[in-house]
């Protein structure tokens, strides 16, 4: 029966996937782009782990929700996931701000963002019986239908995806108190002090951002808090705390749906991560490198679904002794030319690091030209930057801070606007 309905139920569901936030600690990553359209790991963009799940689970029909600088995200959704099949009712809906109940107000927060939409949603046919909220700006693999048979097993309206996170980290999250039977009986939005696990001190229980709803019920509660003058019309601040109030919230734990490929043993970390900073986006990244990394991206049983340009393969040039491009514990994806020395990074696609270059635990974005003779270490270097030759970034933390952006962890994010302020052109 439960394998049943993981094969029927993401049929009657539909995904919103809410993509219009900035993601401001990320600093001049996300001027042009979205959190959610941001590059990850050498070939993906962070909204493409949220997509690809719906699809491995079986949930194909999927609106995403945009509002800040929506244009690469647009883009990158028109040309890589239009390959759902609409004869079939398939589909990856774009929903942009408009404006849709009047004309001076923007999405006022993320329950906002779903009721401006709420009509189109109604459109679909057949009309959901589950909606599926999902941040569109995290990293993780996850069974959507696990949860969405959890959810009609309890019989509750509302349903919250949680994992354990340290206490001192847990701040920054919606913490919530769960009884036996996982109904939740007490959730607070991003609390100062955290409430800790009764059964786990030192960590606490954190909403991570997915939510399925009975559709009816979310309906009626979204009409109910537009109305409020009060509310801030936000999930993790009205809507949750209002349905544990009423006693109609489920917490479903992640590592119940939580992907792992099947070569991976029983003690395989639960993956999910928020790489909401430049340290954590560094971290994240340099960790695909590794030889058994968190995040396995080469499970064929759980693909994660992007677009990309049709590249040639890498190549690494030059048989010269101080000029022999090699990559030692690195990823490099197509299109790239080194003759260089790379270590323990991961370049993205296009990318050219010339002779005498030399490249350590950095990430570099597409596009990028490191000219003859430079030295990284440590970097996140953005789209499209050509670092001119014999420059030096990732040795001298004060030439580092005066020039770029320098985090308090010592990774240096560096961007066209900054290298284009030191060269003047």
């Amino acid at each position: 029966m439960i394998e049943r309905r993981t094969f029927q139920l993401p049929a009657r569901a539909v995904a919103l996937v809410l993509a219009g936030g900035r993601g401001s600690r990320l600093y001049e990553m996300t001027d042009r782009r979205a959190k959610p359209a941001v590059y990850f790991g050498g070939k993906f963009r962070i909204i493409d782990f949220a997509l690809s799940n719906c699809v491995n689970s079986g949930i194909r029909r999927i609106g995403v929700v945009t509002q800040y600088k929506s244009h690469s995200l647009l883009r990158h959704l028109q040309r890589g996931w239009s390959f759902l099949r609409g004869e079939v009712n398939e589909f990856v809906d774009l929903l942009p701000a408009q404006q849709r109940i009047d004309e001076e107000a923007w999405y006022r927060g993320t329950a906002d963002a779903v009721y401006q939409n709420m009509d189109i949603i109604q459109t679909y046919h057949p009309s959901p019986d589950y909606v599926v909220i999902l941040a569109g700006d995290h990293v993780y693999k996850m069974n959507y239908a696990s949860m969405l048979v959890d959810h009609v097993e309890s019989g509750a309206e509302c349903t919250v995806a949680c994992i354990e996170v340290p206490h001192k980290e847990a701040s920054g999250f919606g913490v919530m108190a769960v009884d036996s039977s996982h109904k939740i009986t007490e959730f607070v939005e991003k609390p100062l002090n955290p409430p800790e696990m009764l059964d786990k001190p030192g960590f606490s229980l954190c909403s991570m951002g997915i939510y399925i709803f009975n559709a009816k019920y979310l309906y009626s509660e979204l009409e109910r808090d537009i109305a409020d003058p009060t509310s801030s019309h936000d999930f993790g601040k009205d809507i949750i705390p209002r349905a544990v109030q009423n006693g109609v919230a489920m917490a479903h734990s992640f590592k119940r749906s939580c992907v792992h490929a099947p070569e991976e043993g029983p003690g395989k970390e639960n993956y999910w991560r928020d790489a909401g900073t430049v340290d954590a986006y560094w971290e994240a990244n340099v960790d695909l490198t590794a030889t058994d990394p968190a995040l396995n991206l080469y499970d064929r049983n759980w693909p994660v679904w992007t677009y990309q340009q049709q590249l040639p393969p890498a190549k690494f040039v030059h048989n010269q002794t101080g000029r022999r491009g090699m990559a030692i514990e690195s990823t490099v994806a197509g299109g790239c030319i080194v003759s260089g020395e790379i270590n323990r990074s991961l370049l993205f696609s296009m990318c050219r690091v010339h002779s005498h270059a030399k490249v350590d635990w950095s990430v570099i974005l597409p596009d990028v030209i490191i000219g003859r003779g430079a030295r990284l270490n440590h970097c996140v270097i953005d789209h499209g930057v050509q670092v001119p030759d014999g420059m030096v970034i990732g040795e001298d933390p004060e030439e580092d801070a005066r020039r770029f952006r320098r985090t308090t962890n010592g990774i240096t994010l560096v961007t066209r606007q900054m290298i284009e302020r030191i060269t003047g052109d």
